[in-house]
């Protein structure tokens, strides 16, 4: 049985903390952050499985819907510059799985 990611991220509910986003860019001065004087990859923008940060050219930043994440932590790891700040959710907040 073929399992569609999309689906199952479609099946959960996010609780969003509109007065602390648990993630951020460090830095995200357009003049002098990683993710644009050194960063081509973007390795961010394709591997966070809910599509949590996108690149965006016209502006040369990343943009960070924090509420998309589920918390899997992979942010932690994946850039390459330290330029992602990750704190899991106060509590109440983020993400609630269902079963199924």
């Amino acid at each position: 049985m073929s399992v569609n990611v999309d689906e199952k991220l479609g099946l959960l509910t996010y609780k969003a903390d509109h007065s602390f986003a648990h993630i951020k860019i460090k830095n995200a001065d357009t003049s002098n952050s990683p993710c644009v004087t050194q960063c081509k990859d973007k390795p961010c923008t394709t591997v966070c499985p809910a599509k949590v940060y996108n690149w965006e050219e016209s502006q040369k930043k990343i943009l960070v819907a924090y509420e998309n994440c589920i918390e899997c932590g992979a942010c932690r790891m994946l850039c390459p510059y330290d330029n992602i700040a990750c704190e899991w959710p106060r509590g109440g907040f983020g993400v609630q799985y269902k079963m199924g």
